[in-house]
């Protein structure tokens, strides 16, 4: 019998993961000869390892910590990934067995977002920055709007830290996204430490993680009247995008 093709998330703290029961309720769904799993990897060095472990591993995708880390292992990456410098997506070519790396998180945060951008939104400050930052910060810069980093370590010109945004700063910035894991179940009263009360209903305030799909971040700027989105079309649209990458 012909193996299942074998498709797969790297990454830390999987347990709650989007892509394992999205991909399986889609090979269902569509009859599709595959099986997801979850790889948990305690460094980025077992990599190596999960590929010679399992032959019929044809993609994978990659989520927190290793968008970054992964980039050494892979034989090439396209254009775009490069540019951004972190990697979600891996194609895996059965042929020659190299490794390709991808960017899909781009594709699917500017298709989630663009819908409910308006013409005060031109300038964006980026919570976090992680991995999936700088491909919120590459669609930004394509779509024209000048973006701001914060941290709790701000380092170089347009970083903020969270105590630098007074009012004045948050009355510039009318698109705030969250790209840290601050509020993900089960967790859920966490939230950056931003002046919620300087939030109006001007503000457009996007937070990628999707479980709870109303984070603390999301509540206070719907509380203040901010239009708000949570993750998961950016998950579903990134994750169509993989599966057309790894031939589906």
């Amino acid at each position: 019998m012909k193996p299942h093709k074998q498709y797969g998330l790297i990454g830390k703290m999987l347990s709650h993961s989007f892509s394992k029961k999205y991909f399986e309720d889609k090979f269902r769904r569509e009859n599709i000869d595959a099986v997801y799993e979850n790889f948990e990897l305690n460094d980025i060095s077992q990599v190596e390892d999960l590929f010679l472990a399992h032959p019929n591993l044809c993609g994978l995708n990659v989520t927190i910590p290793y968008k970054e880390q992964i980039i050494p292992y892979l034989d090439e990456i396209n254009e775009q990934a490069k540019k951004i410098g972190a990697v979600n997506t891996i194609y895996i070519d059965k042929e020659t067995g190299k490794k390709k790396g991808y960017n899909t998180d781009v594709y699917g945060f500017k298709q989630s977002l663009k819908p409910f951008l308006e013409n005060q939104h031109q300038r964006a400050l980026i919570l976090g920055t992680g991995g999936v930052s700088k491909a919120v910060e590459y669609v930004l810069n394509e779509l024209g709007i000048i973006t701001a980093f914060v941290s709790r370590t701000p380092q170089g010109e347009n970083h903020f830290g969270y105590d630098e945004l007074n009012e004045n700063i948050l009355a510039s910035f009318l698109l705030i996204v969250n790209t840290t894991p601050l509020g993900t179940f089960p967790n859920v009263e966490e939230k950056p430490p931003l002046n919620y009360s300087a939030i109006t209903s001007n503000h457009l305030l996007y937070d990628l993680v999707y479980n709870p799909a109303e984070t603390a971040f999301l509540k206070e700027g719907k509380k203040r009247g901010a239009l708000i989105i949570n993750g998961e079309q950016m998950l579903k649209l990134q994750a169509e995008k993989a599966w057309g990458i790894w031939g589906g």
